[in-house]
Parts: C-alpha cells; sequence; structure tokens
C-alpha cells in the first residue's frame, strides 16, 4: 500500500452511507513555538465534550509529552507499551478532566521511528478500537509523525471520526521518514487554522521578530542593541567556555532577575567540544564544584554531585514521588515521573545507595543507584531534547559543526525555546550559514501530489 491509498480508499468509499458524516481533516499550526498549540488542542477536545462528542488526543510528541503534564493526570501505559507490551489501545488511553482522554507516546522515539511491519500491523489492528471509543481524534505534535504511523492511524480510523492535527511544520521534523503535516497544509486539500499570536513572548520582543525572519530565510540584525537577543562574536572554544560561565553565574541573573539554575544551555550536538556532553561537565566543574561537604556518586562516565541540575531522560511511571512542606512533612505523594522533567539533585545517601532529586514543581524522588540511568546533567542539553520546553533565559554556543545539524529549522527551534532572553556565543557567519541551510527541510516525498491528484486539485497551486 502506497503513501495515499487509504486517502483513495476514503474517496472511493465517498457514495457509501454512513450513520454519520464523512470524517474531516483540520490542522491547527503557527509560525513559531509558543503560541499555544497544545492548549488548542485541549480547549477543543473540551469543546467537542460540551457538545456530547467522545474525544481522544494523541500526543505524537514521543520525546517529551505534554498534554499529560497540562492535564495533571499520570499515564500508567503509553503508545510503546501498546507496541511492545501487548497492552491493549483501552489499557493505554487515559481519562483527564471531562473525560477527555488521551494516549501518551511516552518516550522512545527512536524505536517508533523504526517500526517493522509486525509491529505496524499492531498499531493498525488496535488503533481501529478508536473508532468505537471517540467521535473526535486530536493528534498533538503532528510535525513528529512519520508517513508510516499516520498510514496506519488513517487505516485504522473509518470515514465518520473528525481528526484533528495539531503542529508546527517550522520545528524540527519526524525522525521517520517523510513530511506528513507540512505536505497535508501544502496540498490545501483540507480545512486549516493557523495560529498567529505569540503568548510565549512580549509581542516586541526581538526573539519573536528574529523567530520569523529565520523562518522565512532572513538574515538577523546582530548589533547588541537589542534588549533580549545577543550574539557575542567568539571564535575560539577556552574563550566560550569562559564567557559562558561568567554569564550564567554573574551577568544573565542580574540582567533578568533569574538564577543561575533558570539559564539553559542549548546545543544541536551530544559530541564534540562544544556538545552537551562536555559541556556538563565542564559546567559543573565551575557552577557546582566538588566540596567535602557535597557528596558525589560516579555512574558510568557521569559524576553526580549534591546540587547538580539533572534531567529525567525516561518516562517512568511506576516511580513513586512526594512534595514535602515545612519541616519535610509530606503534603502530596503520586507516581510517575516525565522525560524531560528537570530539577537538582538534594542528597546523595551512601547508606542507602539513593540519590534525591528535587524536581521544579517540588516533587521529591528517590534514585536508587542502579536506576540512575535515568538520568543526565543538564546544565547543557541538546536543542532536540528542548523541543517543546521553553526557559526564562537561553544560551546558545553555535561555533560550526555537522551541516545537517546546524540548519534553519535548529536555530528556529532554540530561540524560540527562551522566555526572556537569547545569547549566542559563536560566530555570526556560523548564524548566517544556519539561516541558509535548509537541509532539515528539503525531503522528497510524494504525498501531497497525491492529493492533489486525488482532490482534483492544480498542480501549480502552491502555497
Amino acid at each position: 500500500m502506497d503513501q495515499a491509498q487509504q486517502l483513495r480508499n476514503i474517496i472511493k468509499a465517498g457514495n457509501t452511507t454512513y450513520n454519520r458524516p464523512l470524517a474531516r481533516i483540520i490542522t491547527v499550526t503557527s509560525g513559531k513555538g509558543g503560541v499555544g498549540k497544545s492548549n488548542t488542542a485541549i480547549n477543543l477536545a473540551i469543546q467537542f465534550r460540551k457538545e456530547g462528542k467522545r474525544v481522544i488526543i494523541l500526543d505524537a510528541d514521543f520525546g517529551l509529552a505534554n498534554i499529560e503534564i497540562m492535564f495533571g493526570a499520570v499515564p500508567k501505559h503509553n503508545l510503546s507499551d501498546l507496541i511492545y507490551q501487548g497492552k491493549s489501545m483501552k489499557e493505554i488511553i487515559t481519562w483527564g478532566p471531562m473525560e477527555v482522554g488521551f494516549i501518551s507516546g511516552g518516550s522512545g522515539i527512536a524505536g517508533l521511528s523504526n517500526l517493522g511491519r509486525e509491529h505496524l500491523n499492531c498499531i493498525i489492528k488496535n488503533l481501529s478500537e478508536l473508532d468505537t471509543i471517540a467521535d473526535v481524534v486530536i493528534i498533538d505534535e503532528m510535525s513528529m509523525v512519520d508517513i508510516q504511523l499516520f498510514q496506519a492511524l488513517l487505516k485504522a480510523i473509518l470515514p465518520g471520526t473528525r481528526l484533528i492535527l495539531v503542529g508546527d511544520v517550522d520545528q524540527l521534523p519526524s525522525v521517520g521518514p517523510g513530511q506528513v503535516l507540512r505536505d497535508l497544509m501544502n496540498s490545501r486539500a483540507f480545512p486549516m487554522v493557523t495560529l498567529e499570536k505569540i503568548f510565549r513572548q512580549a509581542g516586541q520582543s526581538d526573539i519573536v521578530v528574529n523567530a520569523h525572519r529565520i523562518n522565512r530565510g532572513e538574515q538577523i540584525t546582530l548589533d547588541n542593541k537589542s534588549k533580549d537577543f545577543f550574539l557575542l562574536e567568539r571564535n575560539d572554544v577556552n574563550v566560550i567556555y569562559k564567557h559562558m560561565i561568567q554569564l550564567i553565574q554573574d551577568m544573565l541573573p542580574r540582567y533578568v532577575g533569574a538564577t543561575s539554575f533558570d539559564i539553559q544551555v542549548l546545543t544541536p550536538m551530544r559530541k564534540g567540544s562544544l556538545g552537551c556532553e562536555t559541556l556538563n561537565e565542564i559546567l559543573q566543574r565551575y557552577l557546582n564544584p566538588a566540596d567535602p561537604h557535597k557528596k558525589e556518586h560516579a555512574y558510568g562516565n557521569t559524576v553526580f554531585r549534591e546540587g547538580d541540575k539533572v534531567m529525567q531522560i525516561k518516562n517512568n511511571y511506576q516511580i513513586e514521588w512526594e512534595i514535602v512542606g515545612r519541616y519535610n512533612i509530606p503534603i502530596d505523594k503520586g507516581m510517575g515521573v516525565f522525560n524531560g522533567d528537570m530539577g537538582r539533585v538534594k542528597e546523595i545517601n551512601d547508606t542507602m545507595s539513593t540519590l534525591l532529586v528535587e524536581f521544579d514543581d517540588g516533587r521529591r524522588v528517590n534514585y536508587p543507584f542502579s536506576a540512575l540511568e535515568e538520568l543526565e546533567l543538564s546544565y547543557a542539553i541538546t536543542i532536540h531534547k528542548s523541543q517543546g520546553s521553553e526557559y526564562p533565559v537561553v544560551i546558545l554556543p553555535l561555533l560550526g559543526g555537522p551541516r545537517m545539524l546546524f540548519n534553519r529549522n535548529l536555530l528556529y527551534t532554540g530561540i524560540t525555546r527562551a522566555r526572556n532572553c537569547v545569547t549566542i556565543l559563536g560566530s555570526s557567519e556560523t548564524v548566517r550559514n544556519m539561516i541558509e541551510n535548509v537541509s532539515e527541510n528539503r525531503r522528497y516525498t510524494g504525498l501531497e501530489q497525491r492529493i492533489r491528484e486525488i482532490c482534483c486539485l492544480p498542480e501549480n497551486d502552491t502555497p
């Protein structure tokens, strides 16, 4: 079956009589991050529930699921459990407020982007149950859905189920093949709503202005006359290290009224002198140096130290947490820590072989030393890992690297993670080259043309 066979089947079935109207696809997109795509998805779901519709949201952000966090609900299972653990569709649906159901993508994005025929058939078979459970299916972070997964979804959903897609084509695309959301939008065959108003930053922010320029492929002004967007021209790695530490320790906290803990370093790479692995070692050394009064524990190549900034890198729905009040008296407890949650190491207990992390929302989790593979130092993280998150201040060290990583999409995604201030440390030439490099966008697919063919739309009707 080719990419558009399901669409052909729907068209051919147009003369068949159904008990409910034919399915409609509504796409909600945006010009940048922070406009409220996930909020829109949830509010659409609530509105449909008020109309008596049964609604399921599929959170397609497999790296950093957001819907569950916004709902304040902890899913016991996710899409990975359906594929690999034999769970049924009904078992992986979590019911949020107003009986809106959602399916968490969870972690494991690499595995989901390389599914074999057996696993794809499993998805198709189980997704077909949605037709009996829901009248409306909403997919959030649709840009991260590849052609195979979308084909499975279309094959499973019968005409009559309303399908709403929410995403941003200008952020990082799916790991797997295709550019489904972009092709659907470019075809002009479906109703589409574009969100333009930005809520993450102030309307006059140069972060916003430059994000739009980058998105259009226009070069940005880097004269440091801005109040929230700066480039410090530095062409030596050691000098970048030095100024990065100064910015985090002293200059930026005073400038934006934030703590050093609020400042996030984002980098395109994991490896190399400006990759997050090396940066984390250096930043830990200066921002949280070794001290006789601080306990530490080595796990693999990482030394965890009391006071360290860390990130959860896997969804763990079984781990217990608690929130404590005055005098360390527990006031709330529950289960579940999610991929992308960030916090600090509060205590290392060698006797109990545990490491206590307090996350940003106050949850405290005791990790046995054997489970420290779920944690990473997070003074610096990759831009890919940051997608879907926001930070008061972002520092981007950019001094060149692999062309496939140093592209427009990555730069756009990185700067739009900042709420109050962006500082680029590195080369203005690298920034210019990233704006000109659209290699991440250039995917050759036939889906748009096939949709046009089926819907009898002219080939020259380009967006």
